[in-house]
């Protein structure tokens, strides 16, 4: 006679994507992980879940339930169990613990500064171009297209254990190309000039003294938090001019779509507006920010990239 078999535990349908590591070994596994998954209740998972409240932040304790919840899910579809037990209203996600305050121009222009040279640009293509940390630092000579002012973001570095990792966005949005605004064109030019490695690959905001290893965010944020202080604006993270960089677009007429292309933002609600976002519009809105600068902005709605006026340098 065929000897009974045990039902998985949980860990055997997890579905390994690296953002989930974290959660997984810190707080689904310790406490769930040796449970075939008939036996995680509704209740044992609104238990562990309250549980979480004591030991990590919203954040992390959304992760960690939208992870078990994609488990559950695997395990549902395989008809190991007849429902999902993840239960609890509203917990994969995450509410925003304070209300993100962009710069002002005046802000801004502080900010930047204050900043030491070799820094200028990396803050000024934050907060015009809306640029992540990660995709500013593995920014590389070859992904500037001068000629076009745009700006091809294709890789982002992150941290891990023991180093860092060059990797793909985390979304196929991610992967798009960001018109610079005028104003910024004669910045990006200099600093081109100005690196010490001349190949394609040189990396265009390297860590200090060797050009060709990643800049570490401890490096910047050395600089910048005296350089936010100054501005005024001890609250301002830097991932915060990425948010800056997104009310200046919309300051000037963007729509959602055009928004969603420009940031590379791709979520079920907003990606069949992002399919309809076209190329030539984010043009448009990198133009609107130059005259956003100086302070005399058209609306792009009014506006037509054909009778805009040409900009000198």
């Amino acid at each position: 006679m065929a000897q009974r078999r045990e039902p998985p535990a949980a860990l055997d349908y997890f579905p390994t994507p690296p953002w989930a590591t974290r959660a997984l070994f810190h707080h689904v596994l310790p406490a769930l992980g040796d449970r075939p998954v008939t036996g995680i209740t509704p209740a044992a998972v609104r238990d562990w879940h309250a549980r979480l409240k004591d030991t990590t932040g919203p954040t992390q304790r959304a992760h960690a339930y939208g992870l078990l919840r994609t488990i559950m899910n695997t395990a549902l579809a395989d008809e190991l169990i007849l429902t999902n037990p993840c239960r609890v209203r509203g917990a994969g996600s995450v509410r925003r613990a304070k209300t993100i305050r962009p710069a002002s121009l005046a802000e801004l222009e502080t900010l930047v500064t204050a900043m030491p040279g070799r820094y200028r640009l990396m803050v000024l293509l934050a907060a015009w171009c809306a640029l992540r940390f990660g995709e500013l630092a593995e920014l590389r000579r070859s992904d500037i297209d001068v000629r076009n002012a745009v700006i091809h973001v294709r890789r982002g570095v992150v941290r891990i254990s023991g180093g860092r990792k060059v990797k793909d966005p985390k979304s196929q949005a991610g992967k798009r190309d960001v018109n610079i605004p005028p104003h910024l064109v004669p910045l990006v030019k200099d600093h081109l000039a100005g690196l010490e490695v001349t190949g394609r690959d040189a990396l265009l905001f390297p860590a200090t003294g060797d050009p060709a290893r990643h800049m570490a965010t401890a490096t910047l944020y050395r600089v910048y938090y005296p350089a936010r202080d100054a501005a005024g604006r001890a609250d301002l993270r830097f991932h915060d001019l990425r948010h800056t960089g997104a009310v200046l677009a919309a300051a000037t007429g963007a729509t959602l779509a055009e928004l969603m292309a420009r940031l590379g933002h791709a979520t079920p609600g907003a990606a069949l507006l992002y399919q309809h976002a076209a190329a030539e519009r984010d043009k448009v809105i990198a133009a609107a920010l130059f005259e956003l600068a100086g302070g005399t902005v058209t609306p792009i709605t009014r506006a037509s990239s054909s009778k805009r006026k040409e900009v000198s340098g």
